[in-house]
């Protein structure tokens, strides 16, 4: 079981590394790719019937087709992960008209580390060992959130 992470480009790879870290925290192997929906859909097709993945983590900055493509190709849960990368809001917003019944669901703008967690969660739920695992995070992220003085408050 693994998470698959496609991205739109190369360049799209070095965002990806960050939830890949948060991803080891849990112990799911997590593979980001980049491949062009567009110009390289093979790319694309080849890790989506990939029976290994478990979850997808679809990424994408101007083309933003990978959240689109991906969950129109499995019925595998896709986490979408829309990068900014200085974008009007006409490319924003059409990351939001996915169609009924296609399994996707967006964490917000840039909020790649977000991601980790739900593919986790939801991966959590079919796999025992996991879940234990899953199940301490919330409490490791507390301890991790920055003191703020009773004064600032």
């Amino acid at each position: 079981m693994k998470v698959t992470v496609p991205v739109e480009s190369q360049a799209d790879l070095e965002i990806a590394d960050t939830p890949r870290s948060r991803q080891g925290r849990f112990a799911v192997p997590c593979d980001a790719r980049g491949a062009s929906a567009h110009r390289t859909g093979a790319k694309v097709d080849r890790p989506v019937a990939d029976p290994g993945t478990g979850e997808f983590r679809a990424m994408a900055g101007l083309p933003a087709a990978h959240p689109g493509v991906v969950p129109s190709r499995t019925l595998r849960p896709v986490v979408g992960v829309r990068l900014h990368r200085g974008l009007r809001l006409d490319l924003l917003l059409s990351a939001v008209p996915i169609p009924r019944g296609i399994p996707v669901a967006w964490v917000g703008l840039d909020a790649a580390e977000k991601a980790a967690p739900m593919t986790t969660g939801l991966l959590a739920r079919h796999f025992p060992a996991l879940a234990e695992t899953f199940a301490a995070y919330p409490a490791k992220e507390r301890e991790e959130l920055p003191t703020v003085p009773a004064a600032a408050i």
